[in-house]
């Protein structure tokens, strides 16, 4: 099937999204900060439903402001077939991220509603709530919900830096009912398929247009506490410290070697925060707090690396008398894409002749979580330098109208199932 997208409409939808910010205008490319319920996320959202109303498709959110645009198919109590992304930006981020999915989904719609396509199965936009992890400190709070991976009561209870419970904050953003009517059926969706810029190098490497995600790797948060002994810097003599900002650096280094160690390239690890009690030049640090983030395709092995950290955590405890406390604040499994769609990709790209690399996705995203409910897959379009979460993020118009015309092909497919 033909499809002609739209693409100047479609870039200029992206770019009126990344006008609702509160960032400071940067020489590098377009900064955006959208976090979940503030007063610009509200206003993309209601833009967002006011252009899919406007096409005559239904638009609904859910208690936790998970937006649902629906194309009623012929037969509209069979499965849906599902596409989305997420719009919430972490501070200072760029303009693609997540928005080329919601965007380019509406487009994909829109192009195949203009060609005359009926859908058997409804097809069904989802902009998800919170991807980013910016303001409740955990990634992916609506696609969790949606399909039963976080427990809503622990959810309701998730505070922001400010102490306000997403109960709190939700309701103040028009956001009502309880949290458990949020997860959906396992018999919800047909297939989903999210549209994504990659956030890595290799597509555009390579010079390939396409990537087709045949695994999502499994993340991984921990929280570490050192606690050591405080004092004036000068006072404090070297002999008798306990630095928790020096026990720290050999934590992080240790975290950089065990996982260089695995020799795997799907193995990596980031201690991304580095939090400094008290935080004087001249006070001997008396406690840090570090974030860690692992990432693995293989769930075992980055357990083992945990291990080996582990192991250096006990030798650190013994030898710089520190104290090392870890939390665990979220680990999930990786994700397998539908062999099924993956293969409808592939014929897809084969018979226009478009070249497309089948490729792990490092990052993770909501369809780590829909693949809980529906089978699933993504699609990578390439971004410049491999950069992503900055101002100078980029993605190719060319190569955004050829993602969005895959995909509406593909989800025209899987909608006549």
């Amino acid at each position: 099937m033909q499809i002609q997208i739209d693409q100047a409409r479609l870039l200029n939808e992206l770019q009126t999204l990344a006008t609702f910010t509160d960032a400071e205008p940067d020489t590098e490319g377009t900064a955006v900060t959208r976090v979940v319920f503030s007063a610009d996320d509200l206003r993309a959202r209601a833009w967002l439903k006011e252009l899919a109303t406007a096409e005559g498709f239904e638009a609904r959110d859910d208690a936790v402001g998970n937006i649902f645009i629906r194309w009623v198919g012929r037969e509209p109590n069979l499965p849906a077939v599902a596409t989305g992304s997420h719009t919430d930006a972490i501070p200072h981020a760029g303009m693609y991220d997540g928005t080329v999915g919601v965007l380019g989904g509406l487009e994909a719609m829109r192009a195949l509603k203009r060609r005359g396509f009926q859908p058997r199965r409804s097809i069904e936009l989802v902009m998800f709530t919170s991807e980013e992890p910016t303001r409740f400190g955990i990634g992916c709070l609506g696609s969790r919900l949606l399909s039963g991976t976080l427990d809503p009561t622990r959810a309701e209870a998730l505070q922001d830096k400010d102490e306000a419970p997403l109960g709190t904050v939700r309701t103040s953003a028009g956001f009502t009912g309880p949290l458990s009517s949020v997860r959906l059926p396992a018999s919800h969706y047909h297939a989903w398929i999210e549209l994504h810029i990659e956030q890595g190098p290799l597509l555009e490497r390579e010079s390939i247009p396409l990537g087709i995600v045949t695994s999502i790797a499994a993340p991984a948060g921990y929280c570490f506490t050192i606690t050591g002994f405080g004092g004036h810097a000068g006072a404090l003599l070297m002999p008798d410290r306990k630095d928790a900002l020096c026990a720290a650096a050999e934590l992080i280094l240790s975290v950089e070697k065990h996982t260089l160690a695995t020799g795997a390239i799907d193995t990596v690890a980031t201690v991304g925060t580095c939090a400094v009690h008290p935080g004087a030049v001249n006070s001997v640090p008396s406690r840090v707090v570090l974030q860690l983030d692992i990432r693995d395709t293989n769930p075992d092995r980055r357990e083992s690396v945990m291990q080996d950290i582990r192991r250096d955590c006990e030798d650190l405890r013994q030898r710089r008398k520190v104290t090392i406390t870890e939390e665990l604040v979220n680990a999930d499994a990786p994700a397998q894409s539908s062999p099924h769609i993956v293969q409808l990709m592939e014929e897809t790209c084969s018979s226009q002749g478009i070249p497309y690399k089948k490729m792990v996705s490092r990052a993770y995203h909501d369809s780590l979580f829909m693949a809980a409910l529906a089978p699933m897959a993504m699609l990578f379009i390439p971004c410049r330098n491999g950069v992503s979460h900055r101002p100078d993020e980029y993605a190719k118009p060319e190569d955004i109208a050829l993602g969005t015309t895959i995909l509406a092909q593909v989800l025209a497919k899987l909608a006549s199932e």
